[in-house]
């Protein structure tokens, strides 16, 4: 199974998450899944009465960097091939 095919599995396996699952986790997999299907934040912070799409948006821009900072902590897996 290929990389895109096991993250696509993951992704509907969190769609089915136990009822147990928090809130705060609920968005941190969010956060997780949009920086990796768009990539960094390409939208404006909604209202401050939109209360859950602005919880989502800060999850998302919370995560922002992460990719990036793996990579540097861990190397581009790309150019060890």
């Amino acid at each position: 199974m290929g990389l895109q095919e096991e993250f696509e599995e993951y992704a509907e396996k969190a769609k089915t998450l136990p009822d147990s699952t928090t809130n705060e986790n609920k968005l941190i997999l969010y956060g997780l899944y949009k920086q990796a299907t768009v990539g960094d934040v390409n939208t404006a912070r909604p209202g401050f009465f939109n209360l859950k799409d602005k919880a989502k948006w800060d999850a998302w821009k919370a995560v922002e960097d992460t990719l990036m900072q793996l990579l540097s902590e861990q190397g581009n897996p790309r150019r060890k091939r």
